[in-house]
């Protein structure tokens, strides 16, 4: 079943897009601010966000940024009444993959819905394997192999070996590394616990020359060695 969290404070516009798309078959969780919402998703994301870009607590626009910096091809609609031009496109700079203007039809945004979840299903199985040189990361299986042979990490472990596969080629910074991996509403977490991760990570991999460490900054796989 299609699982699908939209964020509104309009509880009369939440429940008619709610009955909606539950009548459709897809099981629909109304949150009425983005503090809420943000705690939902630390624990696990849907298969796709409906938000709107003006909520009592803060701007749309945040949590979406905030999502792209976890899972950058998570599906997210804006829903707003902001439909001028500038707006729109504003919207999609921010992170979103579709746009729908208040008042809207429902059976118009379930098909956008579809849409969507077409796009992101194809391109989730197009990415599910990360390669560099005989290292393989299966993010359907959830598991780390290297010349063919599984490893096994612990949760952080693979969390660390995931943000860097998938951002090959790219310097991910100390404090973005500890933020996406420990970062738990605000819960603190000493800088020595990537040191150590990153350590007992190297030691399970064979200490692969591929990954590099970025003196004060921070880690970056890379392919070409």
């Amino acid at each position: 079943m299609t699982e699908i969290y939209y964020i509104e404070d309009d509880g009369e516009i939440a429940r008619s897009v709610k009955e909606y798309l539950e009548g459709k078959g897809c099981r629909t969780v109304v949150y009425t601010s983005l503090g809420e919402a943000r705690q939902a998703l630390k624990a696990g994301l849907p298969d796709l966000l409906l938000l709107d870009r003006n909520m009592p607590d803060g701007q749309g626009d945040e949590l979406c940024r905030w999502i792209r910096e976890r899972k950058p091809g998570f599906p997210v609609i804006f829903l707003t009444v902001r439909g001028d031009t500038p707006d729109i496109v504003e919207g999609f700079e921010k992170g979103a993959d579709d746009y729908v203007v208040k008042p809207f039809e429902l059976e118009v945004l379930y098909s956008r819905i579809q849409a969507l979840l077409r796009r992101a299903g194809a391109a989730g199985r197009k990415e599910k394997l990360f390669r560099c040189r005989d290292l393989t990361l299966d993010t359907e299986k959830m598991a780390v192999f290297r010349g063919g042979k599984e490893i096994q990490l612990s949760q952080p472990e693979y969390q660390l070996f995931q943000i860097l596969m998938e951002n090959k080629g790219q310097t991910v910074t100390r404090a973005r590394l500890l933020e996406k991996i420990w970062d738990s509403g605000g819960n603190f977490v000493n800088d020595n616990t990537l040191t150590v991760t990153m350590k007992r990570l190297r030691e399970k991999l064979g200490s692969p020359a591929c990954l590099k460490t970025v003196r004060s900054f921070g880690y970056r796989m890379e392919e070409d060695v």
